[in-house]
């Protein structure tokens, strides 16, 4: 089986940007290209292909098939004969400015056999506003927000203290704790969310969807840097067994209230102090493969890949973890707790 593996920021999304890659983004690309490859590629009879930013030389992938773009045509056209000829392709890429979407619909377009979120799943997913507006719609506990438009400021009547994020941000970027109206952060140039910010334990549920139903993982306790700039550290996992069932709980919920998904999907949650769950709230939803994979796939008895793959295909197999706990980081180093 041959798999196009495909993660935007090493692999020539941003070839014709002069300079340095932004290394946040570079950083947990590869991190989780690399976990995610690892795993393709011990599938019996498989082969793994993915693109490459010349400038990205940390992109090791072993044992896969490396291609180096050098242009923004060369990437598009590697791109569009490679989603072509792939038994299956699977994106790994931000939401910002329809990134994730334009891939999605790519492979699609070019009879690509798209094994990660499609494309009427992304477009609303990546908006993280519409989606809280859906789920609250359906009766999934979600902040109180609203979106502002570049030219808006922080207004006086709103519920502080409160999160102020991009609309379609991925990895905590430009994302903020604000104290009140008077906090205004530097002119940022596309819509943003403010929404209420609501105290407890930051958590994640992944889950393998496909045709047959969802597949849950085990729940992350999330880490969330303690200053202003809430940027994501890395988990935890698994979660206690009663926070990891309200975390299950609600984060399935939320996802049947959504379009059908496929592939690896996401779900970040807020688990409050009331043990019935009457203060958990989902924060949003990832159409795609999230950190959180670095540890899981180390607690997994089975292939993690494989098992999404199958999951892809219609199995709803359960995976099974090891009775273990441990800890990950956004460079993808997982450490054993006793």
């Amino acid at each position: 089986m041959h798999f196009f593996l495909y993660e935007w920021c090493s692999g020539g999304g941003l070839v014709n940007e002069p300079g340095t890659l932004p290394a946040s983004l570079v950083r947990e690309g590869i991190t989780m290209a690399g976990a995610l490859a690892a795993d393709l590629i011990r599938i019996p009879g498989s082969r793994v292909t993915a693109l490459r930013d010349p400038r990205v030389v940390q992109l090791a992938l072993h044992g896969c098939e490396i291609l180096d773009v050098q242009s923004a045509a060369e990437h598009l056209d590697q791109f569009e004969r490679l989603a072509a000829q792939a038994d299956a392709t699977l994106l790994i890429a931000p939401e910002f400015d329809g990134i994730l979407l334009k891939a999605a619909r790519r492979v699609v377009s070019c009879g690509g056999r798209l094994r990660s979120p499609s494309p009427e799943f992304i477009r609303l997913t990546a908006d993280k506003h519409k989606t809280c507006v859906r789920l609250a719609a359906a009766g999934i506990q979600v902040p109180q927000g609203i979106v502002l438009e570049p030219e808006q400021k922080l207004p006086a009547d709103f519920s502080y203290p409160a999160v102020l994020k991009p609309v379609d941000g991925a990895g905590s970027q430009d994302t903020l704790l604000v104290a009140g109206p008077h906090d205004e952060p530097a002119p940022y140039a596309w819509p943003r969310r403010l929404e209420r910010y609501m105290p407890g334990m930051a958590a994640s549920v992944a889950f393998l969807c496909g045709p047959a139903g969802r597949v849950p993982l085990l729940p992350c306790k999330q880490r969330i840097s303690e200053d202003a700039r809430l940027r994501y550290r890395g988990g935890e996992l698994p979660l206690p067994a009663s926070l990891g069932e309200r975390a299950v709980g609600l984060a399935d919920r939320a996802l049947a209230a959504l379009p059908a998904a496929q592939g690896y999907v996401g779900v970040d949650l807020v688990l409050g102090r009331d043990p019935d769950g009457a203060e958990d709230f989902v924060i949003e939803v990832n159409p795609r493969l999230t950190t959180s994979y670095v540890g899981l796939r180390a607690m997994a008895k089975t292939n993690l890949a494989e098992a999404m793959i199958r999951v892809a295909e219609g199995d709803t197999t359960p995976v099974e973890f090891l009775p273990r706990s441990l800890e990950f980081d956004v460079d993808g180093n997982v450490s054993w707790l006793a």
